[in-house]
C-alpha cells in the first residue's frame, strides 16, 4: 500500500512545487522594478541638492563680490536654491520607501560627482587644455570610478523588500540582532564622546564616527518612516502605530545631533576630507546597520554580496580622488600678515586665536603683547651718526635714542 500510494503523491505535489516556481520570477521582476524606482529617485534627489547649494553659494558669491545692499535670503538665486534642496531632500526621502537601505545609502556619491562637474563646469578661469587635464585629471579618474562603483550598487543591490508595517517594524525593533548591535553602538558612541569632550581629542576620525553612528540611526528611521508613509498611501493606514511617531522623534534628533557635529567639523577640517572620510565612514556603518535591522541581505548569494562590496569601494575610491583634488579654501586676512617672516609665533589668547592665524601668521592686530617672544625679535637700538655742524669746534648735541624694553 506504502509502495503504491508513494508514485501517486509524488505526482500531486508535482504541480504546487512548478506553481511556486512560476511565481518567483515575477516577484524578482517587481523587486527590481522597486529597485529602479528607488534608485532612480536617490540619484534625482542629490543631483538636485548638488545643484541647490551650489546656486544658494553661487547667490552668496555675487552679494559679496558686489555692492548690493540685500541680504541673501532677499535674492531669487538663494530662494531657487532652497527650492531645489527641498525638492531634492523630499526625493531623498521617498526612495527609502522603495529601495533597501543598504542600496540607497550608498549613492550619496553622485552628489559628489556632481558637485565636481558643476565646480569644473563653472570655472571662470581659463586653462590651457595642457593644465586643465593635469589640474583636473584626478577629478576625471574619480568620477570615472564613482560612476562605475555606483552602477555595480545598482545592477547588484540588496533585493530584498518588506511591507513597512508597524507590526514588522516593531518585531525587528525588539530583535535580538539589532539589539546586540544596537548595545555595541551605544557603548561606541559613548567611549567616542567622552574621548571627544574630556581628553579633547579633536581628531577627524572620531568626530565623523559620532557621526556615522547617528546617521546610521537616522537612515534607519527614515527607512522605516518613508515606508510607512507609503504604505499607508497605498490604503493601509500605518499612522495610528506608536512606532510610527516613535522612529519620527528619532530621526529628527539625530539628524540635529549630526549637524551639531559635521558644524564642529567644519570649523576645524577642511571640506574635502569631511566629504571623504565622512562618506566612507558613514555609508560602512549605513550598510552594516541596514543589513542588522532589515536583514537586507537575508538570501542574497556570495556572488551579489561580493559584487556590492566591490561596487562600494570602487565608489569609495572614486570620492577620495574627487575630494582630494579640491582646491582647500584659504580664510581672508583683513590685517596685514607677516608670513614673509619665518619664525615668528601664532598670537593666541589661553589657546583661542584671538584673529584667525593664516599659515602660522604672526599678524597686527591681535591682543596680546609679547613677553614671550625671543631676545632676537625685541626691537633693536639702531645706530646713530652724529653730524657735525656749524664750526668745527663746536660740535652739535648729540641725539637722544630711546631704548626700548620688554616691559614697555
Amino acid at each position: 500500500m506504502e509502495g503504491g500510494n508513494s508514485p501517486n503523491l509524488q505526482l500531486q505535489q508535482l504541480p504546487l512545487a512548478t506553481a511556486a516556481i512560476s511565481v518567483q520570477p515575477h516577484t524578482d521582476s517587481f523587486s527590481y522594478k522597486e529597485n529602479l524606482i528607488g534608485a532612480l529617485l536617490a540619484i534625482f534627489g542629490h543631483l538636485v541638492i548638488s545643484i541647490a547649494l551650489n546656486l544658494q553659494k553661487y547667490s552668496h558669491i555675487r552679494l559679496v563680490g558686489s555692492k548690493d545692499p540685500r541680504a541673501y535670503f532677499k535674492t531669487k538665486t538663494w530662494w531657487s536654491g532652497l527650492f531645489l534642496l527641498v525638492l531634492g531632500e523630499l526625493g531623498v526621502f521617498s526612495s527609502y520607501g522603495f529601495a533597501p537601505l543598504s542600496l540607497i545609502v550608498p549613492l550619496s556619491a553622485v552628489s559628489v560627482i556632481a558637485s565636481a562637474i558643476i565646480g569644473i563646469i563653472f570655472i571662470k578661469e581659463k586653462w590651457k587644455p595642457k593644465d586643465f587635464l593635469r589640474r583636473y585629471v584626478l577629478s576625471f579618474v574619480g568620477c570615472g570610478l564613482a560612476i562605475v562603483g555606483t552602477y555595480l550598487l545598482i545592477t547588484f543591490g540588496p533585493n530584498s523588500h518588506e511591507k513597512m508595517t508597524g507590526e514588522n517594524i516593531t518585531r525587528h525593533l525588539v530583535s535580538w540582532p539589532f539589539l546586540l548591535y544596537m548595545l555595541v553602538e551605544i557603548i561606541l558612541f559613548c567611549l567616542l564622546l567622552y574621548f571627544y569632550k574630556e581628553k579633547n581629542a579633536n581628531y577627524i576620525v572620531v568626530i565623523l564616527l559620532l557621526v556615522a553612528l547617528l546617521g546610521s540611526m537616522t537612515v534607519v528611521t527614515v527607512k522605516a518612516v518613508a515606508g510607512m508613509i507609503v504604505v499607508s498611501i497605498q490604503g493601509n493606514l500605518q499612522l495610528d502605530y506608536p512606532i510610527f511617531y516613535i522612529m519620527l522623534v528619532c530621526m529628527i534628533a539625530t539628524a540635529i545631533f549630526q549637524a551639531i557635529f559635521l558644524a564642529q567639523a567644519s570649523q576645524l577640517y577642511d571640506s574635502s576630507q569631511i566629504a571623504s572620510i565622512g562618506y566612507i565612514l558613514s555609508t560602512t556603518v549605513a550598510i552594516t546597520a541596514g543589513a542588522t535591522f532589515y536583514l537586507d541581505f537575508t538570501g542574497e548569494d556570495v556572488l551579489h554580496i561580493c559584487m556590492f562590496a566591490l561596487g562600494c569601494l570602487i565608489a569609495f575610491l572614486g570620492v577620495f580622488l574627487i575630494t582630494r583634488n579640491r582646491k582647500r579654501s584659504v580664510p581672508f586676512e583683513p590685517y596685514i600678515s607677516m608670513d614673509a617672516m619665518p619664525g615668528m609665533q601664532n598670537m593666541h589668547d589661553k589657546g583661542i586665536a584671538v584673529q584667525p592665524d593664516l599659515k602660522a601668521s604672526f599678524s597686527y592686530g591681535a591682543l596680546e603683547n609679547n613677553d614671550s617672544m625671543p631676545e632676537i625679535y625685541t626691537p633693536a637700538t639702531l645706530p646713530i651718526v652724529q653730524e657735525q655742524h656749524g664750526s668745527k669746534g663746536v660740535s652739535a648735541p648729540p641725539y637722544r635714542v630711546l631704548e626700548h624694553s620688554k616691559k614697555e
